[in-house]
């Protein structure tokens, strides 16, 4: 059974704000419901969203690759991104990764043992101004 057989309504819904010929601008939103329910993108889904929208896996691939919001792991909890962008580095960013990776024990792709928390570093998250950002899950968090 696929991610979408049961949301025939999700579907049609997202669908009917594209025209025909440009269901594949439907790959953003069908990416993010697959995000937010299972926590991280699976191959088969990638598959699944490829067909659905009339293109290739590759080419689903090549959109959620381009943004660190979906993960291809799974994922604790509290997912944890640190920008590592140059404004962020020079405000500590570097030192804060430092210690949430020694206090968690944890580092890229790995999630604690009780299932609560992951670690990435992710490029800019739009907030230089507060250096550095953490983004909890897909809310923006600032540390200072």
């Amino acid at each position: 059974m696929g991610f979408f057989d049961d949301k025939e309504d999700f579907l049609e819904e997202t669908f009917a704000k594209y025209p025909p010929e440009g269901r594949r601008a439907a790959i953003m939103p069908l990416l993010r419901r697959v995000q937010q329910e299972e926590g991280w993108i699976r191959p088969e889904r990638i598959e699944e969203i490829a067909r659905l929208v009339g293109t290739t896996p590759t080419e689903v691939m090549g959109v959620a690759s381009f943004y660190s919001y979906y993960q291809f792991v799974p994922t604790g909890r509290y997912h944890l991104q640190v920008c590592a962008t140059l404004s962020c580095k020079l405000a500590g960013a570097d030192e804060l990764w430092d210690y949430l990776t020694e206090t968690l024990g944890i580092g890229p792709g790995e999630v604690t043992p009780d299932g609560l928390f992951s670690v990435q570093k992710v490029e800019c998250l739009g907030s230089c101004h507060t250096a550095p950002v953490i983004q909890v899950n897909d809310e923006p968090t600032w540390s200072a």
